[in-house]
């Protein structure tokens, strides 16, 4: 039952905020729509911010659904654009509504996920640390932030196949340069 009310209060969000803007949206908004009490709603999240950071982080891991290799990271973030995209009302509302830095930790923490296991796989079998593949991961996640903030920013008019194509042609083989120019800097 428990993820069940969780998936009906995001419903109930994301229908809601079609109709009003997110700081005019209420817990007890939420509840009626949902016919749950308060306290069932305060049972899953302290507040409709932690209920929006739970949206964003279960959109995202299904958009992403192992799409986490060196060979599918590209579909993965077309996927994360698509999953953004799907839900325009509601990222754009909270976008604007909600701090900056709020929608920055979300789709860090999402594409941090995706360039981790990437960099681990061109980094297999070598002696490279840890920390150095957490650096190239950061690296490449603000470039991949910066770029899709920009696009929310304006809109999400750009067509995300266009964006996805354009990131990896300019990442073609980078990872796997970036991890062999750590290797070879350390030794």
């Amino acid at each position: 039952m428990s993820n069940s009310t969780k998936a009906d209060l995001e419903e109930s969000l994301k229908k809601l905020l079609l109709k009003k803007p997110f700081d005019k949206i209420t817990i007890n908004d939420l509840t009626s729509d949902c016919r749950i009490s308060r306290m069932s709603f305060y049972y899953h999240f302290k507040d409709i911010y932690d209920l929006v950071e739970w949206c964003c982080v279960e959109d995202g891991k299904r958009a992403l659904q192992g799409k986490k290799t060196y060979d599918t990271w590209q579909e993965g973030l077309l996927q994360i654009f698509e999953a953004v995209l799907a839900n325009k009302p509601f990222i754009l509302n909270v976008y604007h509504s909600v701090s900056r830095e709020q929608i920055e930790s979300y789709l860090y923490q999402l594409t941090y996920g995706l360039l981790e296991n990437v960099v681990k796989e061109q980094a297999q079998d070598t002696s490279l640390p840890e920390e150095d593949m957490k650096f190239i991961a950061e690296f490449y996640k603000y470039s991949f932030v910066g770029i899709m903030l920009d696009w929310i920013k304006k809109g999400m008019k750009e067509d995300p196949d266009v964006i996805v194509d354009k990131v990896s042609i300019m990442l073609n083989g980078n990872i796997s340069n970036s991890v062999q120019n750590f290797i070879a800097m350390r030794y």
